[in-house]
């Protein structure tokens, strides 16, 4: 056995050698790049990106270069900037593993927009919060316009409401498990008990609404969008100012944002039982 223990110990330096040889430090890096850049919206500049990855200049910008090439970066020669294009949202988004579901969608989108007047929006959940997706900007001079890939909240958002109603409870307790309930103002929902039993009233209803939950104003009406296996992939919903959308504008807007997510859903697959 003695013998033995030298042997193993060779044989574990091999294989970390063997695992360094198969590295390759420049797609490390460049995924590093990436990955700081996803939570900076307004870009960074080679000399900040380079600071703070801690990566030589001539890597830096040879990485940078290639990613823009590539279009996963764009480059602003105004302000010297680098940003992340959508191009990796799309690859996000088909790792979803909804069937062409962004093409089923988007007509239904801008069918709810004509209808309403406002923009309409899709978006989906993310590891921890909802990302925004899609969206056909409203006919109005002033309407609401949000940056694709933009997180929003599940407490006190209608497409955050929406789908988490109809997660099967294990999959809700898991990002009830990471939720805080930030108080935006005195609308917000701010315990988990009061957000159980808004849920349980979404279920019933079937949409969910954002009555100036978070920005003051601002109201917001969602509906689940169900796959074939009554999963909700998705939301979509409307945005608009509270002065457009009077008592009797929101009960239309409520039917309307139903039957289209009810429309989305049956092309989907979804059956009610």
């Amino acid at each position: 056995m003695e013998n033995m223990l030298p042997n193993m110990e060779n044989t574990e330096q091999s294989l970390e050698k063997a695992d360094d040889n198969y590295k390759v430090p420049n797609l490390e890096k460049g995924i590093a790049v990436i990955e700081y850049l996803s939570s900076r919206a307004e870009g960074e500049t080679l000399q900040e990106i380079k600071q703070a990855l801690d990566i030589s200049q001539t890597t830096a910008y040879r990485i940078l270069n290639t990613l823009v090439r590539l279009d996963y970066l764009s480059f602003s020669e105004d302000a010297k900037r680098y940003k992340l294009t959508r191009k990796l949202l799309t690859l996000g988004f088909r790792a979803l593993n909804e069937h062409n579901l962004l093409e089923t969608v988007l007509p239904h989108l801008r069918d709810l927009r004509d209808r309403v007047k406002e923009t309409a929006c899709f978006g989906v959940l993310g590891d921890e919060k909802g990302i925004f997706i899609e969206q056909a900007r409203g006919h109005h001079a002033f309407c609401f316009v949000l940056s694709p890939g933009k997180p929003f909240e599940l407490h006190c958002s209608a497409p955050g409401k929406a789908i988490m109603a109809y997660l099967p409870v294990t999959v809700r307790n898991r990002y009830l498990s990471y939720m805080t309930f930030p108080r935006y103002n005195s609308r917000t929902i701010t315990s988990r008990e009061a957000y159980l039993e808004e849920l349980e009233k979404v279920y019933q209803q079937g949409y969910a609404l954002d009555n100036e939950e978070e920005l003051s104003g601002v109201i917001c009406v969602g509906a689940p969008v169900l796959n074939y296996t009554g999963y909700p992939c998705g939301s979509i919903w409307i945005s608009g100012p509270k002065d457009r959308l009077t008592e009797e504008q929101l009960r239309s807007t409520v039917q309307i944002v139903k039957e289209i997510a009810g429309q989305i859903s049956s092309e989907l697959g979804y059956r009610r039982v």
